[in-house]
Formats: structure tokens, sequence, C-alpha cells
């Protein structure tokens, strides 16, 4: 017990001494495509991120959604882990989506990203993943401020 705490004690403290992490912010808004039924979600969501190792961000994103037809509100929070390739960036995102007035009250989320940061930092992608229990294909567009 006592070798596991040093050693994640000098872990922490290695990861927290190798180089000061960098963090952003973005508010994004998104619409998706989901494939059975054939419905509408957007959102609007607050992502953060931070600079894990060169090139490589952790983060995560929390915002209001709606779901249409029929009409559900609800709270969309992923985690993500996100690759940047200089302007370019792909990412891995998974989480729970919470709809209120519906029989599925959690849904599982999970989906792949990319896209393109443009200068300024506004990035614009793609998202093509799963929302339990159908396919989903979504466009993003995020600010950073």
């Amino acid at each position: 017990m006592a070798r596991r705490l040093l050693f994640g004690t000098l872990l922490l403290a290695a990861l927290a001494w190798a180089r000061p992490a960098s963090a952003s912010a973005q508010l994004g808004l998104g619409a998706d495509w989901l494939v059975d039924p054939q419905d509408g979600a957007f959102q609007l969501t607050l992502a953060g991120h931070r600079q894990l190792a060169r090139g490589l961000d952790v983060g995560g994103r929390i915002g209001a959604l709606l779901l249409t037809s029929p009409s559900h509100l609800g709270v969309p929070i992923d985690a993500s882990l996100r690759l940047r390739l200089g302007r370019f960036y792909v990412e891995g995102l998974a989480g729970p989506w919470i709809l209120f007035d519906s029989g599925d009250a959690v849904r599982l989320h999970a989906a792949v990203g990319f896209g393109l940061v443009a200068r300024g930092g506004v990035s614009v992608g793609l998202e093509v993943g799963y929302l339990d229990p159908t396919s989903m294909l979504g466009l993003r567009v995020a600010f950073p401020f």
C-alpha cells in the first residue's frame, strides 16, 4: 500500500514538473442528423481543453441539447481526447447525454471528430458517432474565448 502511494505521488510530481500545461475554452454550436429515426439534434456547448503533451489535449464539454421529433431538451456531457496535427485535429469523445421527459433519460454518446482550426482559434469540424440507439453525423463550430 505504501509503495503504491509513493509511486503515485512520484508519478504525479513528475507529470506536474515536466512542463507547464496550457488550457483553452470554447463556445460551440453543433447540429446532428440521427440516422434512425431521422431526427435532428442541436447543441450549444462550453468546452475546455488542457494540453497533456505536445499535440495531445484532454478536455470535456457540457451544454444544452434539443432533440427534434418529438422534442426533448437535454444536457450533453462528453470527455474528449484530441490529437492536434498542425491546424488539423482528430478527437475521440464519449459521455452521457441526459434527456428530460424521455423514457431513456441517460443515453451513451461516443464519437470521432475531425476538423480544422482556423487562424484566431475558430474550429470547424465533422463528427461521426453513436447516440444510443442510433448512429449520428454532425457538424461543429467552436469559438475560443
